[in-house]
């Protein structure tokens, strides 16, 4: 396109030089063969377009009183030539949808979709939660990133004790200047949770917690980093041990079989007092021996235990500082608590050898339990 140069600048002279411009325009559109694309990058291309070269030729040039009158007929252009080019576009995908409709036939048989499945740790997760659901418990969620305090402090953890070297820590980078129960870290079980709802909430709490956890491990086939746990707390007035393996007892036989049997021997947890672990006879040889329970006929499945009276004191403190009534009182309720490994269930339910797997997010993997 050859841009004249401007001489007169007369309203007449200008209206008429634009109207040459524009009458160009729209022939390049009704040409045959127009390709909206490229009539796009002719006129409005930053460096060699036209409506470029007729802003430098034109407008820039243009003597300073002039310049108004050139500018208002140039944005008109402007907003025309896009609006011709939206029309060509538009036409271009109405042309295009209609030769699919023409070339649509309905007998043909359509895609079929293909249904996904739950990954084998979240199937398990909710059938454990399902059975405490059953039982009247509610399900309690909390954040992955806790506080010293939720984590560690409250749970009878406190600063410096050795016992918590076995819940080595992933510590959020840059909380030196916090006190110390109040840094940020990745929490290492759904515990914090339990801690949550009883500042929130006064007894009687039923609840389970599912979630996943985080701990500076090595992974390894049995060990992960990063893993899932089921957690739960029962409190209220005449809350006994023996409530504690009555509930147990029942959730091990509704979630692997009635034939499971369960045995508890005496353990150790910071918050708990006193604490057990459980074990439940062998899914796989029915409690006679064999190399799944290492010939013991015993499988050792999770931990629980009284919650230890120290517990329900911090709440209650940190409930006065919250400016909340204390409802914890050591002498007229009590309350147990448990967890358990999901990762470690679901293995054993689907035979799975190397944890690894289950976060590896491989399709080949996962596929088998489609």
């Amino acid at each position: 396109m050859t841009i004249p140069q401007l001489t007169d600048f007369s309203e007449q002279a200008l209206d008429a030089a634009f109207a040459a411009v524009r009458g160009e325009a729209e022939a390049a559109v009704a040409a045959s063969g127009f390709d909206a694309e490229q009539f796009r990058l002719d006129w409005l291309g930053r460096k060699q377009g036209h409506l470029k070269a007729i802003s430098d030729a034109w407008l820039k040039a243009a003597p300073v009183d002039a310049k108004r009158l050139i500018g208002q007929r140039f944005n008109l252009l402007k907003d025309e030539v896009e609006e011709l080019i939206n029309r060509a576009f538009a036409q271009k995908v109405a042309d295009r949808l209609l030769g699919i409709k023409r070339g649509l036939d309905v007998s043909l048989p359509g895609r079929a979709q293909r249904i996904g499945a739950e990954h084998p740790l979240i199937k398990t997760q909710a059938e454990i939660v399902g059975v405490f659901q059953r039982m009247g418990y509610s399900v309690g969620l909390g954040p992955e990133v806790e506080n010293d305090f939720n984590n560690f402090e409250s749970l009878n953890f406190p600063p410096n004790h050795p016992a918590r070297d076995t819940q080595d820590t992933l510590v959020l980078a840059g909380q030196e200047s916090k006190p110390l129960r109040e840094r940020l870290l990745m929490r290492t079980h759904t515990s914090p949770v339990q801690i949550r709802t009883m500042l929130e909430q006064a007894p009687p709490l039923r609840i389970v917690i599912p979630g996943k956890v985080h701990r500076n491990e090595a992974a390894d086939a049995t060990h992960s980093p990063v893993f899932h746990q089921v957690e739960g707390l029962c409190v209220d007035t005449n809350i006994t041990f023996s409530d504690l393996k009555g509930t147990l007892d029942h959730a091990m036989k509704a979630f692997f079989g009635s034939a499971v049997k369960t045995r508890f021997f005496p353990s150790f947890f910071p918050f708990t007092e006193p604490s057990a672990d459980v074990q439940i006879s062998c899914i796989f040889c029915g409690g006679k021996g064999c190399r799944k329970c290492k010939h013991s006929g015993w499988i050792e499945l999770l931990g629980c235990g009284m919650v230890d009276p120290a517990v329900f004191e911090a709440v209650d403190k940190r409930r006065i500082e919250m400016g909340r009534e204390p409802a914890y009182d050591t002498r007229r309720i009590s309350g147990f608590a448990f967890g358990m490994g999901v990762d470690r269930i679901a293995m054993m339910k689907y035979g799975i050898s190397d944890i690894g797997l289950l976060y590896s997010g491989d399709m080949r993997f996962l596929e088998q339990f489609a």
